[in-house]
């Protein structure tokens, strides 16, 4: 019995403290081990931001043991889509990979009010992806 790859995701912004924690921590937890999920940052912060944890902690998916990790060309090759978190952060880019960019407003030194809309933004994006790149049911 062949053994058929997960379609894989990498989420990126330029601290992985934020954006990219928050999408790759949705879709780990929307796809069910449907989809190999990565994130990663060009200039790492050295912890999630906290109102961002507090943010995700609110719709039951704890991130408080995340941290940021460096963005690697061996990350992007293993990838099949990567998305960056419109903050303009420069990806290496290989032949048959699918690149997005989702523009989004950075939560960096913002208090949870101002993260609840942009992880709320995020839920519903991850949520499209999911469907799009491996729906429910599919084996």
């Amino acid at each position: 019995m062949s053994e058929v790859a997960l379609p894989s995701v990498l989420f990126v912004c330029v601290h992985n403290a934020g954006r990219s924690q928050m999408a790759a921590a949705f879709l780990t937890h929307r796809a069910s081990e449907r989809v190999q999920v990565r994130s990663a940052g060009s200039a790492p912060a050295d912890a999630v931001n906290p109102a961002v944890v507090a943010a995700m902690a609110e719709v039951g998916i704890d991130i408080s043991a995340e941290a940021p990790k460096v963005l690697t060309v061996e990350a992007v090759q293993a990838s099949d889509v990567v998305i960056t978190m419109g903050c303009g952060d420069a990806c290496p880019v290989f032949p048959g990979k699918r690149y997005l960019d989702w523009q989004l407003p950075d939560p960096a030194g913002q208090g949870v009010e101002a993260v609840r809309p942009i992880r709320d933004d995020i839920e519903q994006r991850v949520r499209g992806l999911l469907d799009e790149i491996a729906p429910e049911g599919q084996a």
